[in-house]
């Protein structure tokens, strides 16, 4: 096994950014931790109101932030008169980004609804405010030789499932009709050696991840997402909290009107972000330019859809936002829409800026 695989399979814990679905995310702020979060709007180290943002990340600076790199390279955050934005590195222990952002520590963050759902439930006041993935990457992969195609192909077979990862597998299976009964669940690290050594037929993945770095050590491999099957959530999203929209709408909508322009870059130039990542942004993660040009054309099929070709990027249709609220209850998260999602500053954005739509 090459190291790419296996560095890519580390890489991997980037599954704890979207799958505290056990309860991480509400249990390591806890009930009273997740109110009392809340009262501290008033503290000064968010930079709630100064330049400069605190922008709180998923995860390390790799291809996933694109977007956020070509805004700060062009100058769009400037032109919206936010100065530079700091992009403060997550994934790491303490780094979740509806901690930092209920304990006012950064001003924005980039997560996914899994996490933000049950924080909210617990009395946080944060709202999405668009979405970058709109299909999360989730996906299980196989050998080509063996393939699974579908849920339903991993009736009696073995798959590979990490502890962080528990809840979302059993969201899939509830979304298909299926009971745990069904599969053979094989607990699991990140690193993906055993699906090529055979011990498993399928294993939990990112569809911009294991299956490219797999493929480059040479095994071939086929996958399906969840987002195809059932669990339609999207993913990246852009978090606040309900105070920004209130107290600063045009500053956030001058954010998002520069993600807007970013992310147009991004698609664009897949090549560029890649550079952007390995040689700058990134440098010190030792992130191999191949792969991530390759990641970066992945990512770009989770980033456009239909939908957003027509009203623009970071959007969600309403259909959309039903179906991550009826997917977030397959979770075990019973949510209502205006709890959790906020389209109107993005909505204003393109109708007062219809060029950015990029077809």
């Amino acid at each position: 096994m090459s190291n790419s695989v296996r560095s890519g399979g580390l890489d991997r814990r980037a599954f704890l950014r979207y799958t505290l679905l056990a309860g991480g995310a509400a249990g390591a702020l806890g009930v009273s931790g997740a109110l009392a979060a809340c009262s501290s709007g008033s503290s000064s180290s968010g930079g709630a109101s100064s330049d400069n943002p605190k922008v709180q990340l998923s995860w390390q600076k790799n291809i996933e932030f694109a977007g956020e790199y070509w805004a700060l390279e062009k100058g769009y955050y400037k032109d919206g008169g936010l100065g530079t934005p700091q992009l403060i590195t997550g994934g790491g222990a303490g780094t979740g980004v509806e901690t930092g952002l209920t304990s006012n520590k950064v001003w924005i963050g980039t997560t996914a609804p899994q996490l933000t759902a049950p924080v909210i439930l617990q009395g946080a006041k944060l709202m999405t405010v668009a979405a970058t993935y709109q299909k999360n990457p989730f996906c299980i992969v196989s050998s080509a030789e063996k393939p699974i195609r579908t849920p339903q192909d991993m009736a009696g077979r073995k798959i590979g499932v990490q502890a962080s990862n528990e809840n979302v597998f059993k969201a899939l299976l509830t979304a298909n009709g299926m009971k745990e009964s069904d599969v053979q669940k094989i607990s699991v690290q990140y690193d993906p050696t055993p699906l090529t050594k055979g011990e498993v037929d399928g294993w939990v993945a990112y569809v911009t991840n294991e299956p490219i770095t797999l493929a480059e050590s040479g095994f071939a491999n086929n996958n399906f997402l969840f987002a195809d099957f059932g669990l339609p959530l999207v993913a990246e999203t852009l978090v606040v909290r309900q105070e920004t929209i209130d107290n600063e709408r045009d500053k956030l909508k001058a954010f998002l009107k520069a993600e807007i322009q970013g992310w147009n870059d991004a698609v664009a130039d897949p090549a560029g972000s890649a550079k952007l990542a390995v040689e700058k942004y990134g440098k010190d993660l030792n992130l191999k330019l191949d792969e991530q040009v390759k990641e970066a054309t992945a990512q770009n099929s989770l980033v456009v859809s239909e939908d957003t070709k027509r009203n623009g990027l970071l959007t969600m249709t309403d259909a959309l936002i039903a179906q991550n609220i009826e997917a977030l209850g397959k979770a075990g998260y019973s949510i209502k829409p205006e709890q959790i999602f906020d389209m109107s500053l993005i909505n204003e954005v393109y109708k007062e800026n219809p060029g950015l739509i990029k077809a």
